[in-house]
This record gives structure tokens, sequence and C-alpha cells, in this order.
């Protein structure tokens, strides 16, 4: 540890300097080790798979060794006891998250048991805010603009089956653009776009593109009125999630 270095900041520190190294399988046992969650010996890491591998879309979205070890890391942070501090989770994902999407801006937080198949399909802008256990299926691609935040528990799917066979299946992008808002235990079916500064209403079904700065509720959503804006827009809106802008400060 370095001089006036705090215990969380140098492992942050050693940890980053792990994920430099891509991270290879020795470099993600390592990690492992350093968040309290240490694969057993005998080439369980290289030899280990993980779900998405076996879904179709991994034919053509392909896991390199570098995905699978950030994909783990990412699913393997939420058992360690060192997921309850805050101060170090925040920063922890947000460097996996750098690696393992597709792009992911400045300031991205993201609560504990956030869920997806696919890292590299999925787009997150600057200053997003994801709450706790989202699941997003990510095999057509899902976009999440700047400043959008995400409540508990929501569901955004991108994909569905055929009922007379369900190997049949239809894939469909999501989209959620800028100072979009989506609260607890909305769903979001595949195609949507949630345009610019929408509130989806908590406990509702998304089927149908939402209008920007309009509020949807019920199941299906529908838009029931404007949001109330009072004539603000982008950062005026304060889209700050917890108090004096707590890990937004790039």
């Amino acid at each position: 540890m370095y001089p006036h270095e705090d215990a969380v900041t140098g492992l942050l520190r050693d940890i980053r300097d792990q994920l430099r190294r891509g991270p290879d399988e020795e470099a993600t046992d390592e990690i492992l080790r350093l968040i309290g969650v240490p694969m057993p010996g005998n080439g369980l890491l290289r030899d280990a798979r993980i779900y998405s591998e076996y879904l179709p879309k991994a034919e053509e979205l392909i896991f390199t060794p570098e995905k699978r070890h950030l994909h783990l890391l990412w699913d393997a942070f939420d058992r360690s006891p060192l997921s309850l501090s805050v101060n170090f989770a925040f920063p922890f994902r947000r460097m996996i998250a750098g690696r393992l999407f597709s792009t992911c801006g400045k300031n991205f937080c993201a609560e504990g048991d956030m869920r997806f198949n696919f890292g590299q399909n999925l787009t997150v802008g600057d200053d997003v805010f994801i709450n706790r256990g989202l699941f997003i299926d990510t095999k057509a691609g899902v976009t999440l603009g700047n400043a959008v935040g995400i409540g508990d528990f929501v569901r955004i799917f991108t994909h569905s089956h055929g009922e007379a066979d369900h190997e049949e299946r239809t894939y469909a992008p999501v989209t959620i653009e800028p100072y979009a808002k989506i609260y607890t235990n909305a769903m979001i079916l595949p195609g949507v776009t949630i345009g610019e500064g929408a509130i989806v209403a908590g406990g509702a079904v998304v089927t149908k593109d939402v209008p920007a700065w309009t509020v949807a509720a019920g199941a299906p959503a529908k838009a029931v009125r404007e949001r109330r804006t009072e004539g603000n827009k982008g950062p005026a809106l304060n889209h700050m999630w917890l108090a004096d802008g707590a890990f937004q400060d790039e």
C-alpha cells in the first residue's frame, strides 16, 4: 500500500493492475482471491463455462477467454462480503463494465444483482444508475442513454420464442434514451424505445414505444400524461442518484 492510501483504494489499485492483463486466467484467479471468492484449483477456472455460452446467440457473440473471465468476475463479486461495501463495489463494477460492455460511459453506478447474458451487447452512456436486481436480456442489444435511471427488479427483454416451435426466436433491440427513468418492477419487451426524458411507472409492462417526456403506466403500458419538468431539460433535471452526487464526480 502506498503512503496515505486507505485499504479500499489500495485493493482497487491492485485489481486494476490485474485487469490490465486481460484479464488472463492467472489475473482472474488473483482477482477472485482478492475479493474473497477464490475458485478451487485443479484447472477449474480454465475449464469453467458460463450459462450464456450455452445460449444460441453464443454462436454469433463468441466468448473470448477474456469476456468469460469478466462475466465470471461480475457475477462472482455479488457472492463476496465486499459487495456490501459501496465505496468498493461501485468502482469495482465500473472497472469491469468498462472492459465487458460494448461501451460504458463515465460515472456508471450499479447496485448488486444486476444480470445480463451478453455484456458485449450492452451500451451504456454517462451518469447511468442501476438499482438492485436488474435483469437485461441483451441478446439483440440494449442501449442506455446518458443519465438514465433504472429502479429495483426491472426486466428488459430483446427476444421471444414461437408458440408452436420454441426454437423459433425473434430478436429486437431495446433503447432507453437519455434522462429516462424506469421505476421498480417494470418490464420492457423486445423492440421498444423509451423516449428521451420519459418515465415508466412501477410495475408497467411496456410493449410499445414510449414518447419522449411522457409518463407511461399500466399493463400494457400507455402514456398517461406529460412529465412534469417545470421547464427543466438535460442536466437541469438533476439526475443525481445518491446524496451529494456520490460516485458521479468524474
